[in-house]
């Protein structure tokens, strides 16, 4: 580690030095570009989008109806298999429960418990991975790493075209004195589906994930503003250093196999179009998105945000947010028109403004625009 990274917090103890996305500023140096020349298309392996988005996993924003929703709209809608579209046959009674439990004021952390409860029907699995792919739209499922080898196998029998592997932090191999554990080189070598893995919150761990052979690494713990992971486990990765890690981490694998390519995927508190262009100017290939997707209409949340890690049955890091009134179409807060000020509607309208007033033409060039350290975006 380079000196100049890191600061004296004590006698001899070091910390290093990271910066999060609103530290972090672009600077239009460049010619400009007609917004229309702009592409913010990104592939991974086969599967080609018009524009940056994998979604959070969470049920607060992602129903089967949803994720095909996101896949017309040109982004990657990822459904959870352990959510509760897998748990129960009609969950629209459950989603009832949880907004109006979060009108009280107070997050009901155990009736999310209790929700969450029921267990995951594997047939539900291939019902509802079923209805995406009759769609026509790229299908992606995530499953955590603690049940990847007990859902899996139902995940990839019913058809999805990706595989997501997602936690708060993953590794290339569990350690545990419990039986058997997940080794990701040895269960991705044998797919024949790429798979998407994460989160990651250094350069040697997104190194060593891709070295299992992810197409794809989720970069960031997925921290939102309701999260509680730093409160409870003391975890805190500042973005834009994570995600710069990862891209050098990126660049390392490149030339050691000689010129494999893993995406690197950004995850944790990108709440603005501001910040999605920041996550791209440090080297993300694309974003994963919740939280700022409850604003749509079609949210099957009603508006009400949770993440999946806020049910967890022993541990929750997080609660149920407060309802938001729907601030237009899931069109709309994707791709516009937005009718408010604020960067959270026309999310990815304003990104191809973003790089045409920097002059660059597409994702890759992007990636090389000049950032400075300004202090906090406003």
């Amino acid at each position: 580690m380079n000196t100049r990274d890191t600061v004296e917090i004590g006698l001899n103890r070091f910390a290093r030095q990271g910066y999060d996305l609103d530290e972090v500023s672009i600077v239009p140096s460049r010619r400009t570009r007609d917004v229309d020349d702009v592409s913010t298309a990104w592939q991974i392996d086969a599967f080609r989008f018009g524009i940056p988005l994998v979604t959070s996993p969470s049920d607060a924003v992602v129903s089967p109806a949803t994720a095909i929703a996101i896949g017309s709209a040109g982004g990657l809608g990822v459904l959870n298999a352990e959510g509760l579209w897998t748990r129960y046959d009609e969950p629209a009674a459950q989603f009832r429960r949880l907004r109006e439990a979060a009108g009280d004021g107070a997050p009901p952390v155990s009736l999310l418990q209790e929700i969450y409860g029921e267990p995951v029907k594997p047939d539900l699995i291939t019902a509802r991975v079923k209805e995406i792919r009759d769609a026509g739209v790229t299908t992606a499922v995530r499953v955590s790493p603690q049940h990847t080898l007990q859902y899996a196998p139902t995940v990839l029998a019913a058809g999805v075209d990706l595989l997501v592997i997602q936690g708060t932090i993953v590794s290339a191999e569990h350690v545990t004195s419990q039986g058997g554990a997940l080794n990701l080189k040895e269960f991705i070598a044998d797919l024949d589906v790429p798979v998407i893995v994460g989160g990651a919150a250094n350069y040697q761990t997104a190194l060593h994930l891709m070295r299992t052979g992810a197409a794809g690494v989720i970069v960031g713990v997925g921290a939102d503003s309701f999260s509680t992971g730093d409160a409870v486990m003391g975890i805190r990765v500042p973005l834009a250093s994570a995600i710069a890690d990862a891209a050098a981490a990126r660049r390392e694998y490149l030339d050691e196999t000689g010129g494999r390519y893993v995406h690197v995927i950004a995850n944790g508190r990108i709440e603005t179009s501001g910040a999605i262009a920041r996550a791209l100017a440090c080297g993300a290939d694309a974003v994963q998105l919740g939280e700022p997707l409850r604003i749509a209409a079609e949210a099957p949340g009603g508006g009400v945000w949770w993440d999946s890690v806020a049910a967890h049955p022993r541990l929750p890091r997080g609660g149920i947010s407060p309802a938001v009134e729907p601030a237009g179409s899931l069109e709309q807060v994707l791709l516009g028109p937005a009718e408010t000020s604020d960067g959270r509607t026309n999310l990815f309208g304003a990104l191809r403004r973003t790089m045409a007033k920097t002059g660059y033409r597409d994702l890759k060039e992007f990636q090389r625009v000049d950032l400075v350290i300004g202090g906090r975006a406003g």
